[in-house]
């Protein structure tokens, strides 16, 4: 049956209204989420994103970033369902990907990400527009997986391509083959840190502030010609959190711990760390570390507690002592997983996300750019420190 017809067979009698599940205890909801899961079967695949919370990735299908898993939804063409535990830009990334007959359910449709909502169309536009008529024809496109399908729609029409922070070195290369600037959004400690790490001077980045009154004179200068690498003021608030000092506090307490952190991290901190990557490079390092290893770590708190849970062997804990989780994606938790796969047990698909056509076919042309580069793959850009 077609996305539609799904659609349409789930108006045939009301879904289950979510205020029936928030009261429920833990142990029921547990419970019934099992049986959903045995219902549904094959019917339906549950992903899982690194940063959920434990009572939500128990459930999961497979656990992956964000690539992985839409990557993980498109081959899983026997699933009719792909419910994704992760934010919007990650379950439309999926839908992108995603089998004509195959529907991407988001538990909770607040479950956004602040990163995303710093770029949105109208200013990316604004600032393309600016930039090209200064320049000229002189700028590659790409945005971070952590943005809109509209954007990814904005590069793959302009000859740009996707990239994930596992990757961004081998997207950046394959960018100034081409022309000789990159407009990279919406992460700029990403894009600095990865351009710093392939050679290209701190003097030769500019960023673009999208909340300047006066964009020319307050971006200045990513109109001067040596520019090459125009970053947008967008940034992860998780990541931002981590600091300099706290490096230097974890170092003064022990100085045999090693320092793991995200790029998108601030570049003081990526500068100062011991090693530098992706949430997959991250896994694979604590993985791969011989017992008792000391690791602080400069991501997502619930990823790190679940480390450390997995690698008793070691020692783990976060690079910030008192850390919170993203909020956003916090918010899929398990009453929300348990009435979406409860309405769709009883036939209702319940926040199907939808990306327009025009939009996804866009959208698909920048991913596939970035599918088909060569040595693109799980730790591309990863900048591993002696």
């Amino acid at each position: 049956m077609s996305f539609l017809g799904l659609v349409a067979s789930s108006t045939a009698g009301a879904a289950r209204p979510f205020s029936e599940y928030a009261p429920l205890p833990a142990a029921e909801i547990r419970e019934r989420t099992l049986a959903a899961k045995r219902a549904l079967g094959g019917r339906a695949v549950i992903l899982g994103h690194h940063y959920q919370r434990e009572s939500v990735i128990e459930f999961a299908d497979f656990r992956g970033d964000s690539f992985k898993l839409a990557q993980l939804a498109a081959s899983r063409a026997e699933a009719e369902f792909i419910v994704f535990c992760g934010v919007h830009f990650m379950a439309e990334s999926a839908d992108v990907l995603r089998q004509p007959r195959q529907a991407v359910i988001l538990p909770d449709l607040k479950a956004g990400c602040s990163m995303a909502d710093m770029a949105i169309m109208e200013d990316v536009e604004e600032a393309w527009e600016r930039l090209t008529r200064v320049h000229g024809d002189t700028f590659v496109p790409v945005t971070y997986m952590n943005s809109t399908a509209a954007l990814k729609a904005f590069c793959g029409a302009r000859g740009g391509v996707v990239c994930t922070s596992s990757n961004a070195r081998s997207v950046l290369e394959w960018a100034w083959a081409r022309k000789p600037r990159v407009f990279f959004f919406p992460d700029q400690h990403l894009g600095r840190n990865t351009g710093h790490a392939m050679g290209v001077p701190l003097d030769s980045m500019a960023e673009w502030d999208y909340r300047a009154e006066d964009l020319e004179r307050q971006n200045v200068r990513c109109f001067r010609p040596e520019t090459r690498l125009v970053l947008w003021r967008g940034f992860c608030s998780v990541h931002t959190k981590f600091t300099r000092r706290q490096i230097d506090e974890a170092r003064a307490e022990d100085p045999g711990v090693k320092i793991l952190v995200h790029p998108e991290c601030p570049f003081d901190v990526v500068q100062n760390a011991d090693l530098v990557g992706s949430t997959e490079f991250i896994i694979q390092q604590v993985r791969e570390a011989p017992p008792g290893t000391r690791w602080a770590i400069g991501t997502e708190i619930n990823l790190v507690h679940r480390l450390g849970l997995e690698h008793p062997e070691q020692q783990i804990r976060s690079l910030q002592k008192n850390v919170c989780p993203c909020a956003t994606m916090n918010r899929i938790d398990p009453a929300h997983l348990l009435w979406a796969l409860e309405n769709l047990a009883e036939g209702h698909v319940v926040n199907p996300i939808r990306v327009p056509e025009d939009v996804r076919q866009h959208a698909r042309v920048a991913l596939d750019r970035m599918l088909a580069l060569k040595g693109v793959g799980p730790t591309g850009a990863d900048m591993a420190r002696d």
